[in-house]
């Protein structure tokens, strides 16, 4: 049974907690989810937002999972919220074949969300609905964070499986909310533009190269292995503590068979995480990378 947005703001306020948000792509979850923190801090409370959705970044760079926290003095909008408090380097601008890290990314800041004493946590999500992959996702993520809610943004009845499951193996309460005409869907382009111009704003600016060992990465590099391979790689930056600090790109410079790494970050670094897609420093798109080839192994 759906509800109108106006009660489904009421409810929550009533009584507030971690909200799970789902939807596919340009249903409004965003949308939401900020006024739903901004109503809440009018209110009084302590708030944090989880973003995983990490091609379309509100929280952080693209290929992250960011936590902000926001406070009742505050407002959230999409430009106070750039700046992540704490990160989750998923190194992908897809889930697919990346479901693990998404799990325990989203759980991990969550949980820091919650140790925080906030009153109302929104955990945004991505678009990905539909086929199995959808449902295994979104199912792991409900079963690690067991939220106090869930709210389903549908167009059709393409979350009908994954509703039934939150419904089924959850003890969220669970609303169903219509997605209104006044949410504008975006292209494939206009989604690829935004993505370009978040990479480009988080390397504008001072960046720090410095040259760095091949026996910092992980996963491990094997033995003579080509660091040309990795040119233009993204990579996340962590302290050692269980967190990423940002992200950086991977530059291989030929002439000297050195490897350099630009980064607005230059401290707190104890190791690097290998992605998933190369980008220039303007943040144009390379393109994807498959791990797994190119460790030439399944």
């Amino acid at each position: 049974m759906r509800v109108e947005l106006e009660d489904a703001y009421a409810q929550l306020l009533q009584n507030p907690g971690v909200v799970f948000l789902i939807g596919g792509i340009d249903t409004g979850k965003t949308t939401f989810g900020l006024e739903l923190v901004n109503r809440a801090m009018r209110a009084g409370m302590s708030c944090a937002y989880v973003d995983s959705d990490v091609g379309q970044s509100t929280v952080g760079p693209p290929t992250t999972i960011g936590l902000r926290f926001c406070r009742p003095d505050g407002e959230a909008t999409l430009d106070s919220l750039r700046a992540a408090d704490s990160l989750s380097f998923i190194g992908s601008i897809a889930p697919k074949g990346h479901l693990l890290p998404m799990v325990t990314g989203t759980a991990k800041l969550t949980q820091r969300a919650r140790e925080a004493g906030c009153d109302m946590v929104a955990i945004d999500t991505s678009g990905l609905v539909e086929g199995v992959h959808g449902q295994m996702l979104k199912y792991s993520k409900l079963d690690l964070i067991q939220p106090d809610w869930v709210l389903a943004f549908e167009r059709g009845g393409e979350l009908e499986p994954i509703v039934g499951i939150a419904r089924r193996f959850s003890p969220a309460k669970v609303l169903e909310l219509g997605v209104g005409g006044q949410v504008e869907a975006r292209t494939a382009e206009e989604r690829m533009s935004f993505r370009e111009e978040q990479f480009a704003a988080y390397f504008a600016g001072d960046v720090s190269r410095w040259r760095i060992k091949p026996t910092v990465f992980m996963p491990t590099l094997p033995p003579e292995f080509d660091l040309a391979m990795l040119d233009s790689l993204v990579v996340g930056m962590e302290n050692g503590k269980g967190s990423c600090v940002g992200i950086g790109i991977l530059e291989y410079d030929s002439a000297g068979e050195v490897l350099r790494m630009v980064s607005p970050v230059a401290d707190g670094v104890r190791g690097l995480r290998l992605g998933s897609v190369r980008i220039e420093i303007n943040g144009r798109s390379r393109g994807p990378v498959d791990i797994r080839q190119l460790f030439g192994s399944e």
